[in-house]
């Protein structure tokens, strides 16, 4: 299934909308009625991400909850690398 989250399980489930008119009881009315049922569908809040999984990058897909849950290892972001200077280059000392 493609909507599903790896950790979690959560996944895209059926329901339905319902339709109603009238006035509810608490406030004043005779109470509200179905006048209409559709079906419909809750998808869940699935998000793409690249992760560490079993020592190795991997694109997976996992639901918010469990990105805020931790349940996701995330790489480290590095902006950048360093790059040692070459052997017969030395940094040149400060002078005032």
């Amino acid at each position: 299934m493609p909507r599903v989250c790896k950790f979690t399980g959560r996944h895209t489930t059926a329901g339905n909308t319902y339709t109603l008119r009238g006035k509810a009881k608490y406030l004043g009315g005779v109470g509200t009625k179905i006048t209409g049922k559709t079906k419909r569908t809750f998808r869940p809040n699935i998000h793409t991400v690249t992760a560490v999984v079993d020592g190795s990058l991997q694109r997976i897909k996992v639901s918010t909850k469990a990105l805020r849950m931790g349940m996701v290892v995330k790489p480290l972001s590095r902006k950048h690398t360093y790059k040692p200077a070459p052997a017969g280059e030395a940094a040149a000392p400060a002078q005032a």
